[in-house]
């Protein structure tokens, strides 16, 4: 492979030195792992389909799902004309189930599909407790304290993920259940001059008339391609982080390689005018994009930026 050397800085590189696989180890192997945990198994299963150790593959799932999160945040554009926003969490656990409890925010754009952000964030124990959850829950404040609900802080930084791609748009309007604390962190986070927030009871039947049923159906999609999520699965993360990067991996797939539904032939992300078609997993895992807008466009065939082909479609 030709190497080159920087006319600034003196150092030299090659094409390598851009590639997302840059210093792995067995990098055939990286499209097979990325497939496998997009498609719901978990890290030892795919081990054992790919042929690596356990502590290798964890490895690279790491690397590979922080790269997932720098590629879902370069690539996703403004929404200049607007757009309709569902909002919901749902709820998983980390490490032990009835002790550790987390609230999981998820945004998503209605027509597209298309998910803008999720993350994890500890809660409190609640509901229903047996003499046994009780006693765990005792036994788990007396290690580590009293455990902290940062739920809110959580579903704010979500909703500014929304309100970033929303800046120039002069009306939002936003779905979401009927959460009391909703309705002032929306109006903080979007202005409550220009957002439309409807709230709908979650009560009611959850079929395709529910204006909330493109957020439960997303969320239902997340459970089934992301193990980490599932309510009874020995996929649990056993710290919320790395539950965090699993929904990064299964994020970047939905947004930009799956269809937006089985009978189309765009993704979310095309939908909205992100990219200029449908990536293939081997285009997602191409290029690094440790620079932000500065890294190399997957669809770029002349090692263009981000920011350039972004800016040549309009997007930015």
């Amino acid at each position: 492979m030709p190497r080159f050397q920087c006319k600034h800085c003196h150092k030299g590189f090659s094409r390598q030195t851009f590639r997302m696989s840059y210093r792995d180890h067995k990098p055939d192997r990286n499209l097979a792992l990325f497939k496998a945990l997009a498609s719901g198994l978990g890290l030892r299963q795919t081990a054992r389909i790919i042929g690596l150790s356990v502590i290798c593959t964890e490895q690279k799932f790491r690397k590979i799902a922080r790269h997932c999160r720098r590629f879902n945040l370069n690539l996703r554009g403004p929404l200049e004309s607007g757009g309709t926003l569902v909002f919901d969490e749902l709820e998983t656990f980390e490490g032990r189930r009835g002790v550790r409890p987390l609230s999981v925010p998820m945004l998503i754009e209605r027509d597209s599909r298309y998910i803008i952000w999720a993350e994890s964030a500890p809660i409190r124990p609640h509901g229903r407790k047996s003499k046994a959850r009780e006693r765990a829950v005792r036994d788990e404040e007396a290690r580590f304290g009293p455990r902290k609900d940062l739920s809110r802080r959580s579903v704010e930084r979500t909703l500014r993920r929304g309100a970033d791609l929303l800046e120039a748009a002069h009306r939002v309007i936003l779905h979401s259940d009927e959460k009391p604390t909703y309705p002032g962190i929306a109006r903080e986070v979007f202005g409550a001059a220009r957002l439309e927030h409807w709230c709908t009871n979650s009560e009611l039947g959850r079929d395709t008339w529910n204006p909330l049923f493109p957020i439960n159906h997303t969320e239902a999609m997340g459970r089934d391609s992301c193990g980490r999520l599932r309510r009874d699965s020995w996929l649990v993360s056993k710290k919320r982080r790395y539950l965090d990067l699993g929904m990064q991996l299964w994020m970047a797939w939905r947004n930009y390689v799956r269809r937006r539904f089985n009978y189309d032939e765009a993704s979310p992300a095309q939908q909205l005018g992100f990219v200029s078609r449908r990536l293939t997993a081997g285009e997602l895992l191409s290029w690094r994009q440790d620079w932000g807008r500065r890294s190399i466009h997957p669809l770029s065939w002349n090692a263009r930026s981000v920011e350039a082909v972004m800016a040549s479609n309009g997007a930015s």
